[in-house]
């Protein structure tokens, strides 16, 4: 948020003021800083924290890798302007505002059942029982795909990206590479899934067939 709000300075320096593609990048990423911080407390079930733990690849990524990588968009801004119209970034804005939903929801829903399966608010559900005596979401946002916070997460880098046009690839490096990287996870989770909840796994897949992109993966 610090580097993107530096670029936004600079362009206002350059240019007289902030463009509205600058300015949508950096309230899109403000949002995704602000929504880490307020949920702060299920970060602690991630993968990274419950099964990697902490090492370089946290240490490295937390202080380098990702607050640069975020910030491409921004920082390709600042040295190539772009001109949006309002109802191109009204667009944009609809399409943030939906990998949002479904990203929040998605992982409201999920920590809210962990925490209390009675709560009002996920007792209604549908649940598949598994050996180790929790319960498997099949219901909700869990029974649109199996990640559907991975959905969410890469409809917003799309839309990140989207105000910097479409003459160079670098402010979609972030996509194209966080893309992958969510495929190398679903793939891990996958695998950890079966180890752990072995038969009520497969019979959760076989429920909710698509892993991440409903009718496509």
């Amino acid at each position: 948020a610090l580097i993107n709000m530096a670029m936004l300075v600079k362009e206002t320096e350059l240019r007289g003021s902030p463009s509205l593609a600058m300015i949508l990048v950096n309230a899109f990423q403000l949002l995704y800083v602000v929504d880490a911080f307020w949920h702060e407390e299920a970060i602690l079930t991630t993968m990274d924290i419950v099964h990697d733990g902490f090492g370089f690849m946290l240490a490295y990524g937390d202080l380098a890798w990702v607050p640069f990588l975020y910030s491409l968009q921004s920082y390709f801004l600042v040295t190539h302007p772009q001109k949006l119209s309002l109802p191109l970034a009204g667009g944009i804005v609809l399409l943030n505002g939906l990998g949002y939903s479904i990203f929040r929801g998605a992982n409201s829903q999920k920590n809210t059942f962990r925490r209390n399966p009675a709560d009002p608010r996920v007792a209604g559900l549908r649940t598949i029982p598994t050996a180790t005596g929790r319960r498997l979401l099949v219901s909700g946002w869990w029974g649109f795909v199996r990640h559907p916070n991975y959905l969410g997460d890469l409809i917003m880098a799309l839309a990140w990206s989207l105000p910097c046009g479409f003459t160079h690839i670098l402010p979609y490096f972030y996509i194209i590479y966080f893309t992958l990287l969510l495929a190398h996870r679903e793939a891990r989770d996958e695998h950890q899934c079966l180890r752990k909840y072995g038969l009520a796994w497969q019979e959760y897949c076989r429920r909710v067939p698509y892993r991440i992109f409903p009718y496509l993966y």
